[in-house]
Parts: structure tokens; C-alpha cells; sequence
């Protein structure tokens, strides 16, 4: 994904998306880590995952996730919890609670952006 990337919201309102969290905390060929940190009332703008991921909550909240199609979604994520998400969900996320969300977002590169690095022959 790019910075520039426009996505069109049920309503027709048309957003640019955002990369997702605050940074990259470990990148190699096979996974991505990216570090997410929201104070009380505070979103992550608009963006898309294009890997299938994993979140584990470093510091727990309650979170709102506004999916593109206008739903709502509400999630408590304690401390040590696991979230399993497929690629290519848009979406908005916000801490809904009262105390700061910290999370690591681990991406599987492997199937997803970077599929063919599964694929490699062994050394003979």
C-alpha cells in the first residue's frame, strides 16, 4: 500500500488511507511488526491491511473498528490477547476506552505481499 492510496466509503465519500501504526518495529523477507499506540478517544486514521496479520495487545483497551462498509465493530483486547485478521479489511480504528492501547501488528508477508518466499527449493 501506498500513501496515496483512495478508497470509497459506502456513503460514496471517497479517503485517502493512512500506513498502519506509528512504526515498523522489525521487517525481514517473511514478516512485518509495526507498533500501535492509541491515547484514550484517539484513531488510527483510514487504512488497509494487505497481509493477513496477528495483533497482541501490549496494554489493553476497549477499541471501535469502523469497517468501510459502515458498520461498527466494539473489542475488548486484554493484555497478552491474540487477534488473527485476514488481508484487505479498510478500516478505521479507535481506543473506545479509558486507559492507553498498545499493540504489536505482525504481518505475514509470506502469504501474502511476499507469497513466493514459501516457494524457494531447499539447497541440495
Amino acid at each position: 500500500m501506498t500513501r496515496n492510496d483512495i478508497v470509497t466509503r459506502a456513503d460514496g465519500t471517497q479517503m485517502e488511507l493512512s500506513p498502519v501504526g506509528q512504526g515498523i518495529v522489525f521487517e525481514n523477507e517473511q514478516v512485518r511488526m509495526r507498533e500501535i499506540s492509541l491515547e484514550p478517544g484517539e484513531r488510527q486514521p483510514w487504512l488497509r491491511h494487505d497481509n493477513p496479520y496477528l495483533v497482541i495487545a501490549i496494554e489493553a483497551a476497549d477499541n471501535r473498528i469502523d469497517p468501510i462498509d459502515g458498520t461498527l465493530q466494539f473489542q475488548h483486547e486484554p493484555v497478552g490477547g491474540v487477534i488473527y485478521r485476514d488481508a484487505s479489511e479498510t478500516r478505521m480504528l479507535m481506543n473506545n476506552g479509558e486507559t492507553r492501547y498498545r499493540s504489536r501488528l505482525i504481518e505475514l508477508k509470506c502469504v501474502g505481499e511476499n507469497s513466493e518466499c514459501w516457494r524457494r527449493e531447499e539447497p541440495a
